[in-house]
């Protein structure tokens, strides 16, 4: 999860909040030293914690929450008002030229995954419609040009590449290219050093000056808290950069260079990275990523992250197969398929309203460990189609031979097929229910625990 560390601290604050029929200001002064040492814990700014709990106490502290019905709540709206503010309050998009090629340049410091970034970027826009073209122009890091080349055979979008050739030619020589080949976005993929020196700042900003990019987004590793922050504020002074990219989102339990940065350099956060793989770039949304922290959910990235990884056809389809009580282990395994494209399950839950708060997701980890949905893949996997289809005929020696080939227990294989029978149950009376006829009470089957 998102800020877990954090997360967890600030809604055991507001738990306690919620639990008082009326707050007096000694309940507020107390919550607000606990907030206080929840974000320097998460490594936010000094200042910016010091500025973030005045402004949230001067409101707490007005007549319109001591006197409020619901005064803990009123306190969590502050907070998350405040919250959404400090990371820039709204969503910073991409500046696209009326002209293309629009042309982004990354910036960064070696280690920060920046090259990884280039692709993920490119894949990320060439969704929306754009004809990315990727530039190799970090001639100094050993094999980075070629770990661009194999990203772009990844993705099935070229790369531009001169060898050894000056940064300042290859970036030019890329912008002909594009012209000449259609392409109408130009992302460069700059050289990074160990630590900021002027030798890289001078090749960055002839660059710059050569090929005027629309954007230039600076990458940072966000694991590395306040050094993220104090990289952004160097990079910001030299070059005026448009944006941030904060990777390594997903793996980062304070957080604060996301809290910190866009308050201490002005910078806005543009994109986030949340995980390995080349479709794990999200754009930041700071309302929606305040009410991750605050574990209020975030069904809009929800529904997108469906939309964009689910098959509506067949979806459609299943709902027919459904409705006529054709469901087969084969669309359950479909479906745990499409789950995972989603992304980590911890992720998909973080952002469902009432399951996002630290503790509950936590205890829901527990039941929904990944590794069994892995067994259930698996023992799905080493069934022959005539048994995914009618599961019915799967005797005592074909559980057998299913959980040998799986790798799990004969057990496993009896709770799985026990499990998809409720499942079974539970459409049937659903679709029943649809229909008009009497409905009954629902019991949601457990998975593998």
């Amino acid at each position: 999860m998102v800020f877990e560390g954090l997360a967890e601290k600030l809604q055991d604050t507001f738990r306690k909040l919620r639990g008082k029929g009326k707050l007096v200001e000694a309940d507020v002064n107390e919550a607000m030293r606990e907030i206080r040492l929840a974000l320097l814990e998460a490594d936010v700014n000094f200042k910016v914690v010091k500025d973030f709990v005045s402004r949230v106490k001067e409101r707490a502290v007005g007549q319109e929450v001591l006197q409020s019905l619901t005064p803990g709540q009123q306190v969590v709206k502050i907070v998350y008002e405040e919250m959404t503010s400090l990371m820039g309050g709204a969503q910073s998009r991409l500046q696209i030229s009326s002209k293309p090629p629009t042309i982004i340049m990354l910036v960064g410091l070696q280690g920060s995954g920046k090259t990884t970034t280039c692709g993920k970027l490119a894949n990320l826009l060439r969704k929306q419609g754009r004809r990315p073209l990727l530039v190799a122009a970090d001639i100094y890091r050993p094999a980075a040009i070629k770990q661009l080349q194999v990203l772009g055979a990844q993705l099935d979008i070229p790369v531009f590449s001169m060898g050894q050739s000056n940064p300042v030619d290859i970036a030019r020589g890329s912008l002909e290219f594009a012209f000449s080949h259609n392409r109408d976005l130009v992302i460069i993929d700059t050289a990074g050093r160990l630590h900021i020196n002027q030798e890289l700042m001078d090749e960055l900003k002839a660059i710059q000056d050569n090929v005027q990019p629309h954007e230039i987004l600076l990458v940072v590793d966000s694991m590395t808290g306040q050094d993220a922050v104090n990289v952004a504020q160097s990079f910001h002074e030299q070059l005026k950069l448009d944006g941030l990219v904060l990777t390594k989102l997903d793996g980062d339990t304070r957080g604060g260079a996301a809290l910190s940065v866009k308050a201490v350099t002005g910078c806005p956060i543009k994109f986030i990275g949340v995980g390995e793989k080349l479709d794990a770039l999200e754009p930041f949304f700071p309302d929606r990523m305040a009410s991750r922290i605050l574990g209020m959910g975030d069904v809009l990235s929800l529904i997108e992250k469906a939309q964009s990884n689910l098959d509506l056809a067949k979806a459609r389809e299943l709902e027919q197969k459904i409705r006529k009580q054709q469901f087969t282990l084969e669309h359950f395994l479909e479906q745990l398929s499409q789950i995972k494209s989603m992304g980590t399950l911890d992720q998909i839950l973080g952002m469902i309203p009432g399951l996002g708060g630290a503790r509950e997701l936590k205890k829901l980890q527990k039941d929904l460990d990944p590794r069994e949905l892995v067994k259930v893949e698996a023992m799905i996997n080493s069934m022959t189609p005539e048994e995914r289809r009618h599961p019915e005929v799967i005797n005592g020696s074909r559980r057998k031979r299913i959980a040998l080939g799986s790798g799990t227990r004969v057990q496993d294989v009896n709770r799985l097929l026990k499990q998809f029978e409720d499942i079974r149950k539970m459409m049937k009376q659903l679709t029943e229910a649809g229909s008009g006829k009497k409905k009954k009470g629902l019991k949601l089957p457990f998975l593998p625990n």
